[in-house]
C-alpha cells in the first residue's frame, strides 16, 4: 500500500537540490584561497559596490546606443499620433442591459455604467449574442456586431461629428 502523501513526506526531487558552494574552504576545493573574487582590485575587497552594467571606464553599452523612442524627443516617432483609442462596449453587454426597442447611445451607456470615459469614442463590438431589437448610436461598429444587430431588426447609427 503506498504512503499518503501530505505535508509531513513531501520532498524535492532526487538531483533537483544542489548543496551550496561553500567558498574559502582549502584549495581542493577549487574556490579557497581568494574565494573566487580573483587577484586584488575593487571586486576582491569587502563592500565592493560595482553596479550591474558598469564597463570600468568604457562606455557602458546603454549609453553608447542610441535612444530615439519615446515621446519626450524630437526625434523619435510619434507613436501615440496614429494609435486610435476607444472604448469597446460588446453586444453581450447591451443584451444585458437594454430592453427591447431602447435607443443605445454613448450617454446612455455610461448612464448604465459602460463607456464611462468621457470624450473616448465608443466602438460597439461583437461579442455575444443580440436577440432585442436596438436601435443603436456609437462612434464605430465591428463587421460583425453592425451584422448581428442589423439581423436582430435594430439598426446602427454613426456618431455625427466628435468622433473619430
Amino acid at each position: 500500500m503506498a504512503e499518503e502523501i501530505g505535508l509531513h513526506n513531501l520532498k524535492p526531487a532526487p538531483g533537483s537540490r544542489r548543496r551550496p558552494k561553500r567558498v574559502g574552504r582549502g584549495e581542493g576545493s577549487g574556490v579557497g584561497k581568494t574565494s573566487g573574487r580573483g587577484q586584488k582590485g575593487a571586486g576582491a575587497r569587502s563592500g565592493d559596490k560595482s553596479r550591474p552594467g558598469a564597463e570600468g571606464g568604457q562606455m557602458p553599452i546603454h549609453m553608447r546606443l542610441r535612444k530615439l523612442r519615446g515621446p519626450h524627443m524630437k526625434k523619435s516617432m510619434p507613436f501615440e499620433n496614429f494609435r486610435t483609442h476607444t472604448q469597446p462596449v460588446n453586444l453581450r453587454d447591451l443584451e444585458a442591459r437594454f430592453g427591447e426597442g431602447d435607443t443605445v447611445t454613448p450617454q446612455s451607456l455610461s448612464a448604465r455604467g459602460l463607456a464611462t470615459r468621457k470624450g473616448i469614442p465608443v466602438k460597439i463590438l461583437g461579442q455575444g449574442e443580440l436577440s432585442k431589437k436596438l436601435s443603436v448610436t456609437a462612434h464605430a461598429f465591428s463587421k460583425s456586431a453592425r451584422e448581428k444587430i442589423e439581423a436582430a431588426g435594430g439598426s446602427c447609427t454613426p456618431v455625427e461629428g466628435d468622433g473619430d
